[in-house]
């Protein structure tokens, strides 16, 4: 895969990218290309997004991984994480893939992890523009991936109180009350050990630990599962692992009731909530099956 830095607008701010252009890509051809998001508080360096995009490229698609607005290098008040700001952010990223002459415009997917799936699938049923959406351990409810991810009584109290404090803080001050990333998206002690002796890399080089309350509530209210019955007939792919301890399995299981056809929902065992950082070869089998049957790489 050959890389490219880029650098495009959203409003009013510059977004870092790497395009990954495959290898052979002749120069006249124009190719099916992917979006590759990351998760929440990550970047275009998690390996959450190296190894699909690596992969995509393998199979002969053209890829662009970016960082959203407050993350990695791209411009923004740093760590102000805001749903429907990265749903923008993908919009002017689709406008500025679809601009290269080794694309076809009207065959750019998207692809994400976890926030970044939530994300994916959001953008998709509400920009027909997507002709793809892939969503790794993503979520539909913000509210009801919350109360699983903070399931005891005392816990969900702590959260709301915390997003209760934020609004005050903002009201009484003007500025954002900031909070630890694990207050947020709690992640059990023994996933970040086991994919650090893994050398998997949960988290990306400069990765957010700090984040404005806004950025929860901004979750907390997000809706995707709203909006996924609108993707279809373009085609959806739901993954995520059969026993996440991140984000709760019901998420996908719920988008996928509500989504029209074609979609897929598979559900893997033996991988958690970071199974695109796993290079998972089950995984990668499965996707190119998927690709091949509903949105090959040439047409």
């Amino acid at each position: 895969m050959k890389e490219q830095i880029v650098v495009f607008q959203s409003a009013g701010l510059r977004l870092h990218g790497v395009l990954g252009l495959p290898e052979g890509l002749p120069p006249s051809q124009r190719r099916a290309a992917f979006l590759v998001l990351h998760g929440f508080g990550s970047n275009s360096e998690g390996n959450n997004v190296l190894q699909p995009a690596r992969v995509l490229s393998e199979f002969g698609y053209v890829t662009l991984r970016f960082d959203m607005r407050g993350c990695g290098k791209s411009e923004g008040e740093f760590g102000r994480v805001i749903c429907l700001e990265q749903v923008e952010d993908l919009g002017n990223a689709l406008d500025f893939l679809a601009g290269h002459p080794g694309v076809d415009p009207d065959r750019i997917g998207v692809i994400g992890s976890s926030f970044g799936g939530a994300v994916a699938v959001y953008a998709g049923g509400t920009n027909r523009r997507i002709a793809a959406v892939i969503s790794n351990g993503g979520w539909g409810h913000g509210e009801r991936k919350f109360r699983g991810q903070h399931p005891s009584p005392d816990a969900w109290a702590k959260f709301t109180a915390m997003l209760e404090a934020g609004r005050v803080h903002r009201a009484r001050t003007g500025k954002s009350l900031m909070v630890p990333r694990y207050d947020i998206v709690p992640i059990p002690s023994h996933v970040r050990e086991n994919l650090e002796r893994q050398k998997v890399g949960m988290l990306a080089p400069n990765s957010v630990e700090m984040f404005p309350a806004e950025t929860a509530q901004s979750m907390f209210d997000f809706r995707a599962e709203e909006v996924v019955g609108k993707i279809a007939p373009r085609p959806l792919l739901l993954i995520h692992a059969a026993n996440d301890s991140v984000t709760p399995t019901e998420q996908s299981i719920e988008m996928f009731k509500r989504a029209g056809q074609p979609a897929e929902l598979h559900l893997f065992s033996g991988l958690d909530h970071f199974l695109f950082a796993e290079n998972s070869t089950r995984v990668w089998h499965l996707l190119r099956n998927w690709l091949d049957t509903y949105f090959a790489v040439t047409k």
